[in-house]
């Protein structure tokens, strides 16, 4: 059947293109991209003040525009050394990134895609692939095929989210009622920061479970929290924490969240990844019993950022807790797989793609190679240190972070060296606490590293007793 129709004269205007040819922006910004892909970084590239930008770059947004190659100057030649080189393979701080170039380069290919990730019906082809991620993840964790969930922005928010289906799940379990002295969830003090965030969102009060010598979380401490506290709701056991890489007793843990009907999650946004590893598999023994996962690939499996993957035993308690209801959704497919109903959020990128690009393309034998490689790296690097009279381990090593001290060193010492190896573009080692000291610490996840250059570095720049 055709249709006529003849327009009033006031749409009869043909719209004019707003934008203009932008086919030589694109070209410009592809051509950045494809050669950074494959270029090493600069390791000397690090944080500036505000003003020092603001006299560099100078004023950008205007009514004109600026136009496109001096919008590229900018970005090349002010604004990308003015951040940290964070696939450096000298760069050992905090926990960097060393996303393969395979998936760097298909993140631009994601965002030119432009694929909107919330709903199965908009962007069924990349959610099905993030899913294929996500399976090879939960075939880790050797939870059963019914398991899923989705990719979020990182760590803090998959916990949040993780935490937020748990508490819903508990509120059904208690008919709607809030416990009387309000929601509890138990942690160690070693885990990450995010949990208190997140417990502060939920309007719940963190209760701190006693570590062993070794800093892990133990079953007779989370046992004696549930008895001066039964109304725990939810335990966060960390698989690697953030500042010295401590695995909890998961095995432990898992029996007594059952004994008390609380949910387990685990938090593996850094050490998640050596599940990967057949040599440290067995420190997670316990993991297959959690209800809530997180790790972050940006981390150390390799993808760039941002990407977190939050996987459930049962995606329908999470579905329950964040599926958003409203007259424009009312068409959703509740049927198909909606990774807005798994966590707190409703817009978002396929930002699983690039993990999933570099998996079909290299193969998940690379991956366990390279995990491996940098655990490898761990090990040689500890064993250099036992080596060096001037240092000293603080904590066994149990996966890729290796916590030490120079003997003799203050705070000011620390801090001395730790900025010349920065400006000098010799090696990133910032300073921390553990249990109060101040050390070192190094976080391997780049499987460039060269063990011998990182031990080379530390017995030949730390002689001075000043740090200087």
């Amino acid at each position: 059947m055709s249709i006529e129709y003849t327009a009033p004269q006031h749409l009869t205007r043909v719209p004019s293109a707003i934008w203009g040819d932008e086919s030589q922006i694109v070209d410009a910004a592809f051509t950045w991209a494809a050669n950074r892909a494959v270029r090493a970084s600069d390791p000397k590239t690090t944080a500036r003040q505000a003003s020092d930008l603001d006299d560099a770059a100078g004023v950008t947004i205007t009514a004109g525009g600026i136009g496109h190659a001096e919008a590229m100057r900018i970005f090349e030649d002010v604004l990308v050394p003015a951040t940290r080189a964070q696939d450096d393979p000298l760069n050992l701080a905090y926990i960097p990134a060393a996303p393969t170039r395979a998936a760097v380069a298909f993140d631009a290919v994601v965002s030119s895609a432009n694929i909107f990730g919330g709903m199965w019906e908009a962007g069924a082809g990349g959610i099905w692939a993030e899913n294929q991620a996500i399976a090879w993840i939960t075939g880790l964790l050797d939870w059963p095929e019914s398991a899923g969930g989705g990719f979020v922005s990182g760590g803090t928010s998959g916990n949040l989210s993780a935490l937020a289906a748990a508490r819903h799940t508990a509120r059904k379990k208690r008919g709607g009622e809030r416990p009387a002295g309000g929601w509890k969830v138990a942690c160690t003090t070693t885990a990450h920061s995010s949990i208190q965030s997140a417990a502060n969102l939920l309007d719940a009060d963190v209760i701190d479970v006693e570590v062993d010598e070794r800093g892990h979380m133990t079953g007779d401490a989370l046992r004696a929290a549930f008895e001066a506290d039964p109304d725990i709701f939810a335990v966060v056991a960390s698989a690697g924490t953030t500042n010295a890489g401590i695995i909890d007793d998961l095995a432990d843990v898992a029996d007594v969240c059952e004994e008390y009907g609380a949910w387990l999650h685990v938090d593996g946004a850094y050490g998640g990844a050596g599940l990967a590893a057949p040599s440290v598999r067995e420190r997670y023994k316990g993991i297959e019993r959690a209800d809530s996962f997180i790790v972050d690939p940006h981390k150390w499996l390799f993808a760039p950022y941002d990407c977190c993957a939050l996987i459930y035993r049962d995606p329908a308690k999470a579905m329950d807790a964040h599926s958003q209801h409203a007259s424009y959704l009312d068409m959703v497919d509740r049927d198909e797989w909606n990774p807005s109903d798994l966590a707190a959020h409703l817009s978002r990128r396929v930002r699983g793609l690039p993990l999933w690009f570099s998996l079909a393309t290299h193969g998940t034998d690379r991956y366990t190679a390279a995990v491996e490689r940098t655990l490898e790296t761990a090990r040689e690097v500890t064993e250099a240190i036992r080596g060096l009279r001037h240092l000293e381990l603080v904590v066994e090593p149990e996966l890729s972070v290796i916590v030490f001290r120079r003997i003799g060193w203050d705070d000011a010492a620390y801090a001395r060296w730790s900025k010349r190896m920065a400006v000098e573009g010799i090696i990133l080692c910032i300073p921390t606490k553990y249990e109060g000291e101040t050390v070192l610490r190094l976080a391997f996840v780049n499987p460039e590293t060269d063990p011998v250059r990182v031990a080379g570095v530390l017995a030949t720049t730390m002689r001075d007793d000043a740090g200087h």
